[in-house]
């Protein structure tokens, strides 16, 4: 069993529909409108709920920012990098251009699961996790994506590079966000066309993409930066690059678009050529 705590991620979980829960425990110093809501919810589902005091959740929880409720659930399910290969289909039915998300070793859990928050809101079709030297997709990062990690498609693999060949052999551009000196960065974030088929990968925190994962890119974007400081946090520029690719995926699907279609019948890039073509 797992433990997810805090209002938003419970609830997600409950909507996501993903996960089978246990019991769920809130405290009895709570009492709020939002929160009885959330119980009268979890108790139409049949999942049960008992009260306890906030001192207990803090122990259950490992933490006190629990917000007054925990749930015991089991752990989600994987997908495999197999299931990204092709996008959900989109509100009018059409296949949508795919959106994926890479992380070559993100660290912290916090980073984590601010980028899987922002991947949410932008449309991101699925993520792809490393199994080792990254961080788990623990209570503390589903947290700190505000329940997005439950809504969102998440593979785990072992190789990192293989996982980017498999997908760049589905037709998908591998576009890596470069961290390194502004002269070693090929093209400016928003001055690439995302409207097609693409992955995004992001490196660790400080030391950017991996020398193998960077040569498995066909693509390097930077971040141009005006200030003393040469580069954002992780979180922070994957939010920045993110939002441009839903930006033009967006303007690409035409006047009354919604954002939840993924950018429906998104128009193809003109044809790029990747690194060393």
């Amino acid at each position: 069993m797992e433990i997810l705590y805090g209002v938003h991620p419970v609830e997600e979980a409950l909507r996501a529909g993903r996960r089978r829960f246990d019991h769920v425990v809130v405290a009895r110093e709570r009492q709020d409108i939002r929160l009885e809501r959330l119980v009268d919810e979890f108790r139409q589902a049949g999942v049960r709920v008992r009260q306890e005091t906030r001192e207990q959740l803090t122990q259950l929880a490992g933490t006190a920012g629990h917000q007054g409720v925990v749930a015991v659930v089991r752990p989600q399910e994987s997908v495999s990098i197999e299931d990204l290969f092709t996008a959900p289909r989109s509100i009018d039915g059409g296949q949508a251009a795919r959106l994926v998300l890479a992380l070559d070793g993100v660290e912290d859990p916090q980073n984590l699961g601010a980028l899987l928050r922002v991947a949410d809101g932008a449309g991101v079709d699925g993520v792809v996790l490393t199994e080792r030297r990254s961080a788990p997709l623990s209570p503390v990062a589903v947290k700190a994506s505000a329940g997005a990690a439950e809504h969102l498609r998440i593979a785990r693999v072992v190789n990192l590079v293989r996982a980017l060949e498999d997908l760049k052999r589905q037709n998908l551009w591998i576009i890596g966000l470069d961290a390194s000196p502004a002269e070693r960065g090929l093209t400016d974030y928003d001055r690439f066309d995302f409207t097609g088929d693409c992955v995004l990968v992001l490196g660790r925190e400080g030391a950017g993409l991996h020398d193998l994962v960077r040569k498995t890119c066909d693509h390097l974007l930077r971040i141009p930066m005006a200030g003393g400081v040469s580069s954002l946090n992780v979180s922070a520029a994957g939010a920045v690059v993110l939002y441009e690719a839903f930006r033009q995926r967006r303007a690409a699907a035409g006047p009354g678009s919604n954002a939840s279609s993924k950018a429906a019948g998104a128009s193809k890039p003109v044809k790029q050529k990747g690194l060393g073509s």
